[in-house]
């Protein structure tokens, strides 16, 4: 990762934060190497990462990582979180999973837990396109982006199952925030 990718990414975890808490149980969709989760203090006991581009698996102490796809390599017994992370991921999965996101974060988020997203505008596909051209950015995995509808999102994690609670843009109105609360 270049500089700006971790200012990039430094901003969204900014963005998130005010909705996680200490003696929060997290589940981080998309996670990296952990980057937010190790920013957060005092996780609760049982915090997940989850990221197919992990080398492998680790126990962080504090939190575990796991290489592996949500929902399919987070376990049952993996239990119920406070809330759900994933920070420009959801552009990432394949409008074929989205019914299987959405039933996966129901599954694992406790009833009045929060679902915290961001995710880019289209136009954004574009201009990292050219970032990454000139090596301002890594531009990690840009192949999977596919023309994400941003408007989409609301329709993933719909009522009753969840309502929208937040959506704001921020980065000059190119990205967005979105925080759900899951019904009780």
């Amino acid at each position: 990762m270049t500089h700006v990718d971790r200012w990039l990414q430094q901003w969204r975890i900014d963005k998130a934060r005010p909705f996680l808490a200490a003696g929060m149980r997290v589940l981080d969709i998309g996670c990296g190497e952990g980057e937010l989760l190790g920013q957060v203090p005092n996780l609760a006991a049982g915090s997940i990462g989850v990221d197919p581009t992990l080398a492998a698996s680790t126990d962080r102490g504090r939190f575990q990582l796991i290489r592996g796809f949500f929902p399919d390599d987070v376990h049952a017994e993996a239990g119920s979180f406070d809330a759900i992370t994933m920070l420009a991921v959801l552009e990432h999965f394949p409008d074929a999973g989205h019914a299987a996101l959405a039933a996966g974060a129901h599954r694992f988020l406790k009833p009045g837990g929060r679902m915290i997203i961001t995710v880019p505008a289209p136009a954004v596909d574009h201009i990292l396109t050219v970032l990454k051209t000139l090596r301002v950015i890594d531009g990690m995995s840009l192949e999977e982006h596919h023309g994400y509808d941003v408007n989409s999102t609301a329709r993933i994690f719909a009522p009753p199952q969840f309502t929208l609670e937040v959506r704001r843009r921020f980065q000059l109105g190119l990205n967005n925030l979105f925080v759900f609360r899951r019904a009780a």
